[in-house]
């Protein structure tokens, strides 16, 4: 069957949604044939006030805002004038709650698309604000999901049948709503039917929106009594009014039991914690009984708008293997940054280390946000501590699965097997998760190897200039021994002498030290290579999926048997068969997921330990070298300059002797001696001046980042 209006037709059987009042369709314009959405109201609406009937066209007429639903035209049914048909904006992605519902997002969306649901319903609620304009039923059934041409999702306001125009003083004693979204005050009178004499403000909104929230967070409700908030209205309505300051959920696991409170986000949702910081204070403080201690929109809005404004960098902290959303302003300088950075790391601003694309990443704390390279979670920043750290646990949990009905039921079997269908999801996205932090653990430790190895040939390097300017000081000190019969005493250099035998004695073991650690990081880039070469050849994801495909293919025949209803002989022995295969592909994805991958992220954490000790070690001897170093040319800068002292006043002396005098010490003449005193001091001044030069080359160069091809050794993805 079909209906029209003058521009409008559809069929009956197009429903996309249906309420008390009303049932939304999918229409077609006559001329054009554009898709639109088309409300077209029951006879039971006409019953209400006529003030009442007319207000959601006279709202949506004073709105224009792209996370609003477009009202276009309000026309007639033909044959029916006197009902009316509002022709909207036809969303092609359903509802958000049609969104929630599919199986991969049984445990919330992903934090990116978690953010555009944000912005857009932050957006759409401030238009309602500032049009003075409650809608008093948001809930993911009144959230539209448009899909740009890019792709990317538009969330988007609608079903103003409960809205009114209300500013934010005054209120309001009707009761519309959803009711595991109703603010509890609202929910008393609406649901349990208890008299009161209560007036609602504006804020009942923001309860429901912190429902919504969460619900979008962590695909589930936050506020759950055994048995579930319609057949438990008494203890849902005491959760919600019993709960703690700052609580966010509540849940009663077991009949008659205790309620058991969360102040966080649950460890399964997809939100990073560094978005998590960010978003619990907003629930916990709309999610507020009282209308005097809940947040006001100001505040709302002030406070979602901080997170929206925020820019995301993405490290992962490799001694740790843990990846990090960074939540900061742009505007915000490193050393805010830094903070946070500790705040979910524990590493203090002083131990912090960065590496990005095989270079170090020097941070001054003055620098701006807005300067740091851009990220994404497959190309973060390396975070590298100066001090050892200890592998974290893992980033994720295994799910909880519901029993397997014992009995044949195909109402239970079929709730059981779509409840499956979202756990898979959560481990093949487990999964991913394990293999992409194996592969940023690779990554991070090939660019830690080579910065390691660079520090080693700059070492090598200072070791080389030491040494030639130690052999200089030895040349002149055999030298001077030639000048030992001037009769004149030279200043006491014991001291001096005493420094050059111990640099002498200490440089072949710092060289041979230097030698040592260039092999071992040899060593470490077979290992490497031996793990980027599994990571290559795991097939973990493919075997998930393939699992996953099957247990979907049994959980669309179950729906089709619910539909059934009762089933025939055959039809029932293939059900029970269907039931002993689910059974089986649920032990292989666990299997699968325990066996293999975890085992082989932790044989991957065991060996990184092993390599970050190793790299820690070496890294310290080096930095104790730097610093040494430095003492090493200033003690051979002291006996370099005791040797010109003394080989200035033998020049001295050389240039005061009578003509004809003997030379001292088997020099024939005075012209000779004054000759070779010259040279001796211009080559040791030369030799200074280029070692001088060497020294700053080798400090640029030990300081500034030399180009790494991070590839080489990075593994390829599954």
């Amino acid at each position: 069957m079909t209906a029209s209006t003058a521009h409008h037709l559809w069929s009956l059987e197009d429903t996309l949604g249906q309420g008390a009042t009303a049932s939304v369709y999918k229409a077609r314009n006559k001329k054009t044939g554009e898709v639109v959405a088309v409300k077209v109201f029951n006879m039971a609406s006409y019953s209400r006030p006529y003030e009442v009937q007319i207000r959601e066209f006279e709202i949506l007429r004073k709105l224009n805002h792209v996370n609003i639903v477009k009202l276009f035209a309000v026309e007639e049914i033909h044959m029916n004038p006197k009902q009316k048909v509002m022709v909207m904006e036809f969303c092609s992605g359903g509802s958000l709650l049609t969104v929630l519902e599919d199986p991969e997002n049984a445990f919330g969306l992903p934090e990116s698309e978690f953010l555009i649901v944000l912005r857009c319903v932050v957006h759409g609620m401030n238009h309602l604000r500032e049009n003075g304009v409650v809608h008093r039923d948001i809930k993911p059934g009144n959230i539209m999901r448009q899909v740009g041409e890019d792709g990317r999702s538009v969330y988007k306001l609608t079903d103003f049948g409960a809205a009114r125009e209300l500013e934010d003083d005054e209120t309001f004693v009707s009761i519309y709503g959803t009711e595991e979204y109703l603010h509890p005050d609202m929910y008393e009178r609406a649901v349990l039917r208890k008299p009161q004499q209560k007036a609602y403000g504006v804020t009942v909104d923001l309860w429901s929106i912190g429902v919504t929230f969460y619900h979008v967070a962590t695909g589930c409700l936050p506020f759950i009594p055994f048995g579930g908030p319609r057949r438990n209205k008494e203890i849902m309505y005491k959760i919600t009014t019993e709960k703690p300051e700052r609580a966010i959920a509540g849940v009663q696991k077991v009949e008659d039991g205790t309620i058991e409170w969360s102040y966080q986000l649950p460890h399964f949702c997809q939100l990073s914690e560094g978005l998590k910081m960010q978003l619990v204070p907003v629930l916990a403080n709309i999610l507020e009984v009282s209308q005097e201690k809940c947040w006001g929109f100001d505040q709302f809005f002030a406070a979602t708008t901080d997170i929206l404004h925020r820019v995301t960098i993405h490290i992962f902290s490799l001694q740790q293997a843990t990846a990090h959303s960074i939540y900061v302003h742009f505007y915000n300088t490193a050393s805010i940054f830094f903070e946070e950075v500790q705040i979910q790391t524990g590493i203090e601003p002083e131990f912090q280390k960065y590496l990005f694309q095989g270079h170090p990443l020097p941070l001054e704390p003055c620098m701006k946000v807005v300067n740091l390279p851009p990220t994404t979670p497959d190309r973060p920043i390396f975070l590298l501590s100066r001090r050892p750290e200890k592998i974290a646990a893992l980033p994720i949990k295994e799910p909880e699965t519901r029993p397997m009905p014992t009995r044949f039921d195909v109402i239970a079997d079929h709730s059981f097997s779509r409840s499956m269908v979202g756990v898979i999801h959560q481990y093949l996205r487990m999964v991913r998760v394990l293999l992409k932090h194996r592969d940023l653990i690779l990554q991070g430790v090939y660019s830690y190897i080579e910065s390691v190895r660079i520090e080693c040939n700059n070492t090598a390097h200072k070791i080389a200039m030491v040494n030639m300017k130690l052999l200089s000081c030895l040349s002149t000190e055999e030298t001077l021994k030639t000048l030992g019969q001037f009769p004149f005493e030279f200043p006491d250099s014991s001291d001096y002498k005493q420094k050059l035998r111990l640099i002498q004695e200490k440089l072949p073991v710092y060289g041979s030290n230097i030698r040592e650690y260039q092999s071992k990081l040899q060593h470490l880039h077979v290992e490497l290579a031996k793990h980027s070469e599994r990571l290559a050849e795991d097939k973990s994801i493919q075997k998930m999926e393939v699992l996953l495909n099957k247990i979907v293919a049994i959980h669309q025949q179950y729906r089709k048997d619910r539909v059934t209803g009762k089933l025939n002989y055959n039809d029932e022995q293939i059900h029970k068969f269907e039931k002993l295969n689910l059974s089986s592909h649920i032990k292989k994805v666990k299997k699968l997921f325990c066996d293999d991958c975890l085992q082989k992220h932790q044989e991957v954490c065991t060996a990184v330990e092993i390599w970050n000790s190793a790299l820690y070690d070496m890294q310290s001897r080096l930095d104790q070298f730097s610093s040494f170093f430095l003492q090493l040319i200033g003690d051979l800068q002291i006996c370099e300059g005791h040797q010109t002292k003394v080989l200035e006043r033998v020049l001295v002396i050389g240039l005061q002797r009578p003509p004809g005098t003997e030379a001292i010490d088997g020099l024939k003449n005075k012209d000779h001696m004054i000759l070779r005193m010259k040279r001796l001091r211009d080559e040791m001044e030369t030799l200074a001046r280029e070692l001088q030069n060497n020294n700053h080359m080798i400090e640029r160069a030990f300081n500034s980042s030399l180009v790494v091809e991070p590839n080489l050794l990075q593994p390829k993805g599954p």
